[in-house]
């Protein structure tokens, strides 16, 4: 249980949890409040591991001042409900529903579901597979003190910038200082792996759902814009060549979009239809991530102009153009 010093006041934990996305990490920063950045899956053995390794840093939970999350999947905000219920809690606003486990929030997007899973072509046996109470096991309960936005700071950390990075979740924020290029990217950029544009429904009055892939696009190309020299990110390594990765996760994400257009071109075909043909070995086993990443891609072409969508009997046939 070793900690990494990835600067002089921002401290790496790295976290087991259930998922197969391996460990993650949250991190300790000593700026004017003690703040814990994102806080693990709720497990025991999480929990054992942040005390011990907080430990090494000379601090017990108690000690911690605020927190901040960079969004709401479980993986990274668990082990929220084992702090004090004092403690502020502080995140971008559409982390809301999700992290206090909102029934009505969840009752009211039913509908959205349904609808969805219609014009994606999923059978009946496919939608049974996504289960979500399964992910909310390792989640929280808890209600966000403040919320956070593009261009806000954070009282206690002097410095550190708010930048709104939606695409992997509607929720996420990076954390961005200039005079050292850090950023605490959580989930937005990782350094093995391209984080999945998961499929969510629509909040605060928005009209259609989001179109997660473009919007993850359009976070990178925000990215872009910064100065990083250090970035450290939610899962695995720091990453020291941001610019790089992400034009290289450009020509990749290219690829893949391609390789989708040429069975559409081969056939018309539904969203379900791609995804059990693009993830043939792993579809069953992880339903929303195969499926969220395959409407990606459709969305993605569709943003091109290189399909078209043909609506029958509710579902979505994409046609290549």
């Amino acid at each position: 249980m070793s900690k990494l010093t990835t600067t002089k006041d921002v401290f790496k934990i790295t976290l087991p949890t259930p998922f197969s996305v391996g460990d993650v990490n949250v991190y300790v920063v000593k700026g004017d409040a003690l703040t814990l950045i994102d806080a693990g899956a709720k497990t025991e053995e999480a929990w054992q591991s942040f005390k011990e390794q907080l430990a090494q840093l000379g601090y017990t939970p108690s000690d911690i001042e605020q927190i901040v999350i960079t969004h709401h999947h479980p993986d990274h905000v668990g082990l929220l409900d084992y702090f004090s219920k004092d403690i502020p809690i502080i995140g971008h606003p559409k982390n809301q529903p999700w992290i206090s486990q909102d029934q009505q929030f969840f009752a009211q997007n039913e509908p959205f579901y349904k609808e969805l899973f219609t014009q994606l072509g999923l059978n009946p046996a496919f939608v049974a597979l996504i289960n979500m109470d399964e992910e909310f096991e390792y989640s929280c309960r808890r209600s966000l003190s403040s919320t956070i936005g593009e261009g806000d700071t954070l009282e206690g950390l002097p410095g550190f910038k708010v930048l709104e990075t939606p695409g992997h979740a509607q929720s996420h924020i990076v954390l961005y200082r200039e005079e050292d290029g850090m950023l605490i990217a959580g989930d937005t950029i990782l350094a093995k792996i391209s984080p999945n544009p998961l499929l969510e429904p629509p909040q605060f009055g928005e009209t259609s759902r989001p179109r997660p892939l473009i919007q993850y696009n359009n976070s990178l190309r925000k990215l872009l814009t910064l100065d990083m020299s250090k970035v450290v990110t939610g899962h695995g390594d720091d990453i020291t060549n941001a610019h790089h990765l992400i034009q290289e996760r450009f020509i990749s994400q290219k690829e893949r979009a391609y390789h989708v257009l040429k069975m559409i071109e081969e056939k018309p075909m539904t969203a379900f239809e791609v995804c059990s043909r693009l993830f043939p070995k792993v579809y069953l086993r992880q339903p929303l991530f195969t499926i969220s990443e395959t409407v990606g891609q459709l969305d993605f072409l569709e943003e091109l102009g290189e399909i078209k969508i043909e609506v029958v009997n509710g579902q979505h046939i994409y046609h290549s153009n």
